[in-house]
Formats: C-alpha cells, structure tokens, sequence
C-alpha cells in the first residue's frame, strides 16, 4: 500500500521551529482516466455546510467541512475545482496527510495508489476558511469498474462550533508568532474544535471566520461591524446571500459559541453592545435548535480587562437565561494562553495550546452530555 501522509503530531515534537507544509500529491489536468464517482452519488457523505445545488459539484467554504466514503479498489484520486485550497485526507486508519489544489491547472489529486484491492474508507477534510475561494468538489477517481459502497452511518452524536480564528485554527501550523497569515499555516484538523469531535466520537459543524465577532469585527467601530457573525450565520456559504441554510439538516446536541475575542481585543469594544448582540443571537440560536445544550466559550487569546468584559457578558448572558426559564446555556472558560507552549503565526494558539485547550473541554462536554 502506498499512501502519502506525515504525522502532524509528532512532526511538530521533532522539528519544533521547523515546521512546514508538506504536500506530497500528483497533479494532473483532463482528461480523466479512471471510474469517475459524481458528487451526487448517494454513497458519499458530507459534514458540514455544502451547497449541492449543482449535482456535478458540491461547493462549501467553511472550515472543517468533510467528505466521506468506503470506495473499492486499488487507488484513489480527488477531483476538484483549480484553487480550492488545502485538505486533510485519512485513508483508513493510516495517518492524516495535507494535499492541495493550488494551481490554476489542478484538477485531481492521487490520494492513494497500491492499495489493497478490497474495500477503503477514505475521509477528507477542507481544512482552511476558503470563503475566498470557494472549493468545489467534483468527485472521486476510482479503478476502472469499481465504486463506492454503502458507509456505515455517521456518529449519532453531533456539536456546532461557532467561532473566529481560534476556531479556523489560524496559524496552528507555524511555530513563529511573528508569521503572518498564510493558508498553508491554517489547519482546522488540529484545532481544539476538530480535536474535541475526535474525542467524543461526534460529528462536528464550524461556523468560523478569522476576525469575525458577535457585534463588532477585529479593529471595528465601537457601534459594531455590519458583517459580525450574526449576519452570516444563516448562510449555507459564507459571504454568500444566494443559499440560506436549512436548520433541519443538521440539529446539534449541543453548541459550543466561542466568539467576543475580536471584540473586546481591542480598545472601543462597548460592553451594552457586546451584551445585547450576543443576547440577540443566543435567542436565535434557540429558535433554531429548541432542544440543544449552548455552551458559551471563552478563548485562550484574551487577558486582563478584555477577557474580564467578555466573561462577565458572558456570565449575565447565562444568568438571564437561567432566569428565563432555559437552564440549558452553559459556561466554559479556556486557560488563557501564556506561551509556555508556543504560540503559532500572530500570537495565535499553537498546536499544543489547541490541544490543551481540547484536553479542557472534552470531559467538560463529556458530563454535560453524559457521553461515555
């Protein structure tokens, strides 16, 4: 068997400052060769936020979406629109590895060669927030004669992560704090949302985008941003008025909000507004899952007086709505980080600072779920 991957994990514990991004895939253009599996066919599974409005590709841009399926044969090819960015790719139970559609002649993507010839599961994850980009999957290249087979079913358990960069996992791939954004740093695999799912066998939705807040962006007015997350949150694609998502398609059991960093890091943030925005949307997002848990987070970027409005908001947020009769919002706070495990590209959260963060909230999710 022949599959190209790395240990993300381990190659961080080796290398420390000398991480980069390894794309060990083959590229080619039309014509395809091979049985071409349309994005439409019943056996492929999606999690996450996909427009399939064109049956011959399924498009998202959100991080953390994920396409599944147990394919037959030998080998496995990804095909997919020029420049749809970077995707972390499990065939089976060997390690994830990172491939690319970074050029406007990308069109497939060998996933997989010499493998046995029997049955695969393969899972691919968009791993960047490509609401510039806009991926479009167009399917899988099989040996000629095979196909895919029935999946076993998804996990019945399901989690909402709505957040910002922490949650897009901005900059966990670099180990420089004076990196700028890159997409080739941004890895949503290994942010403490993804990592979470992992552990509690649970499928997970993002809702994220890197500066993004309750009422007022990164750097804002003080009077709010017209495109904090409340105004995007109802969109099947980020940034994109066309397709409203359909709330029935996916109902949590419990959501994880982790937003208010960008609006209170730094000076203007307006603590009424920050209140009552947020209070609008927590409403929304109990008329939209009556019957889900709501975990309001803070992060681990914010100290001092910020961090202190964004709990207290957070705090009065719970305790009205435990007066109001919901005893189902909850509070969790992050350790802040102090970089005592690095810090990835500008001041973001390392790798081992999401997992540290994973490590926090699993077992808190695990008691407030009851999942064993």
């Amino acid at each position: 068997m022949l599959i190209f991957h790395y240990n993300m994990k381990n190659f961080y514990i080796a290398t420390l400052f000398t991480i980069g991004i390894i794309t060990p895939v083959f590229s080619t253009t039309l014509p395809l060769q091979g049985e071409l599996i349309k994005p439409s066919d019943p056996y492929i599974q999606y999690i996450g936020r996909v427009s399939h409005e064109n049956p011959d590709a399924s498009v998202f841009n959100y991080p953390g979406v994920q396409i599944q399926a147990t394919f037959e044969g030998s080998s496995l090819k990804m095909y997919a629109k020029p420049m749809s960015g970077y995707f972390m790719v499990t065939i089976d139970q060997a390690a994830p590895f990172k491939i690319s559609f970074n050029s406007p002649t990308d069109s497939v993507v060998t996933l997989a060669t010499a493998l046995k010839d029997t049955l695969h599961t393969v899972n691919i994850m968009n791993c960047i927030e490509a609401f510039h980009r806009r991926p479009e999957f167009k399917g899988f290249l099989l040996d000629k004669g095979k196909g895919l087979v029935a999946p076993t079913a998804l996990p019945q358990r399901k989690i909402e992560f709505i957040g910002n960069s922490i949650t897009c996992g901005y900059g966990v791939e670099s180990t420089d704090k004076s990196d700028p954004f890159t997409e080739e740093t941004e890895n949503h695999y290994y942010t403490y949302a993804a990592i979470t799912a992992r552990n509690l066998r649970a499928q997970h939705y993002a809702i994220a985008r890197s500066g993004i807040g309750i009422y007022r962006n990164y750097g804002g007015p003080s009077e709010g941003s017209p495109d904090c997350m409340p105004t995007h949150y109802n969109q099947t694609l980020f940034n994109d008025t066309t397709e409203i998502w359909d709330f029935s398609q996916y109902t949590p059991d419990v959501v994880c909000i982790n937003l208010g960093t960008n609006d209170a890091s730094t000076p203007g943030c307006d603590p009424q507004q920050l209140y009552r925005v947020y209070a609008d949307f927590l409403s929304t997002i109990r008329h939209n899952y009556p019957q889900a848990k709501i975990v309001l987070l803070s992060g681990c970027m914010l100290h001092g007086e910020s961090l202190a409005m964004v709990r207290s908001a957070l705090d009065r947020l719970t305790q009205e709505c435990h007066r109001a009769g919901d005893h189902e919002v909850y509070r969790f706070d992050m350790t802040p980080q102090t970089g005592d495990l690095g810090y990835g590209a500008g001041w973001h959260p390392s790798l081992l600072q999401q997992q540290r963060m994973a490590d926090e909230l699993t077992p808190f999710l695990r008691d407030l779920m009851g999942w064993k």
